[in-house]
């Protein structure tokens, strides 16, 4: 009878046992599974592209040009343009609202296609987040210590990253000799918003921010917005050959293939259609952004995300 009963109570064990090792063996491969189709889905998805506005479609051009079958999502904040005389809060709450709505898409990484976000949100949300988080003032300053040739670097960005003096820091970081000018422009995002990008009232603004630069003896002058290079044929007119233009968009999308090709993460299926959204005006959008990319956007959806 105590035989019987050992026997029994080994195998209940045994069987216990099992069944908890059955269940471990279960939950991991269906962990391995889960991790696998979250590989996939994250290799083939899109990227998200953020910005106040038209500005970030400058980023978007480099990076059809570069990564052509890559699928994209862009959201321009319209609804809160211009960045640059927002504060601090406001900028966090724009920032991670925009970044829950493209990681509500499924993004595979974000860009953040914006000299504000990328000068005052981006150092804290790069840490919030698991996927890839890049912006452009990186980018700029490399490429601007790499061209520059007597080493006088200006800037022009908007007052919050001026204020900031992100790109100064970054330049700095990398090469402590090197001079940098910045100057806030606070006139032509609201004139780039609105299609001006020729005329009297530009042509002054354009002249009132960079004589104190030229003045420095600068030779390279990075446009630090992502609205500056819709004006960049009229800016080297006025600045003539001797100052070399840094666009950032181009070397952040360098930045961005380095990421992909560290984490395997180029996307190996037919491109699907890319989409816009915004959070406020749509109309002058379309019609702004289209002079940019050459009517590549067909369609522009309208959102809000408060």
């Amino acid at each position: 009878m105590i035989v019987i009963k050992k026997y029994c109570s080994s195998m209940i064990f045994k069987s216990i046992t099992y069944r908890i090792y059955l269940a471990k063996v279960i939950h991991y491969l269906l962990y391995y599974l889960n991790a696998i189709e979250v590989l996939i889905l994250t290799a083939n998805g899109s990227i998200g592209i953020f910005d106040s506005g038209v500005g970030g479609l400058t980023v978007v051009k480099a990076l059809i040009e570069k990564l052509p079958n890559e699928r994209f999502i862009y959201f321009g904040d319209t609804a809160h343009v211009p960045y640059g005389n927002k504060s601090e809060q406001e900028l966090f709450l724009y920032a991670r609202s925009i970044i829950s709505f493209l990681l509500s898409k499924r993004v595979k990484a974000v860009i953040v296609a914006c000299g504000t976000h990328s000068s005052v949100t981006l150092p804290v949300t790069s840490r919030e987040y698991s996927l890839p988080l890049l912006g452009v003032v990186k980018a700029g300053a490399s490429s601007a210590i790499r061209i520059t040739r007597n080493g006088f670097i200006g800037i022009i960005a908007t007052q919050a990253t001026v204020n900031r003096l992100a790109y100064t820091q970054q330049i700095k970081a990398l090469n402590k000799g090197f001079k940098v000018f910045e100057m806030a422009c606070p006139k032509l995002v609201p004139l780039i918003e609105q299609g001006r990008l020729d005329g009297k009232k530009i042509r002054e603004a354009i002249k009132e921010y960079l004589d104190p630069l030229i003045e420095q003896g600068i030779d390279t002058l990075v446009l630090g917005c992502t609205h500056y290079p819709f004006l960049a044929p009229l800016i080297k007119e006025y600045v003539g050959s001797a100052v070399t233009l840094v666009d950032p968009a181009y070397e952040t999308i360098e930045e961005l293939k380095m990421i992909f090709t560290r984490e395997n993460l180029f996307n190996n299926k037919e491109r699907l259609v890319n989409e816009f959204f915004v959070s406020g005006n749509d109309e002058s959008f379309f019609t702004v952004g289209n002079k940019l990319l050459e009517n590549t956007i067909k369609k522009v959806q309208r959102v809000d995300l408060n």
